[in-house]
């Protein structure tokens, strides 16, 4: 299956994860591009974040003690300075 991220728009795929031994809890996806990009879910391996970064996707992990909600606003600012310069 795939999901489109639009342009300028960020999601998280969390819920997309079911590989059991996964390092990551969620995955905060960010598209800083101008043009729609498709990416895979659900995700089965770590080889899925260097396969969408060269998509040019910024890919933010958030590990088990990381505050998911810290990385997401902190993804989120870095992309509402990003739509101000355009």
């Amino acid at each position: 299956m795939k999901f489109v991220v639009s342009p300028m728009h960020i999601i998280s795929v969390g819920g997309y994860i079911v590989e059991t031994y996964f390092p990551y809890r969620n995955i905060i996806v960010v598209n800083p591009t101008e043009e729609p990009i498709k990416i895979d879910v659900p995700i089965f391996s770590e080889e899925w974040i260097e396969v969408h970064r060269k998509l040019g996707l910024e890919i933010t992990l958030v590990e088990n003690d990381d505050s998911f909600l810290r990385a997401f606003r902190k993804a989120k600012i870095k992309l509402d300075k990003m739509k101000e310069s355009d």
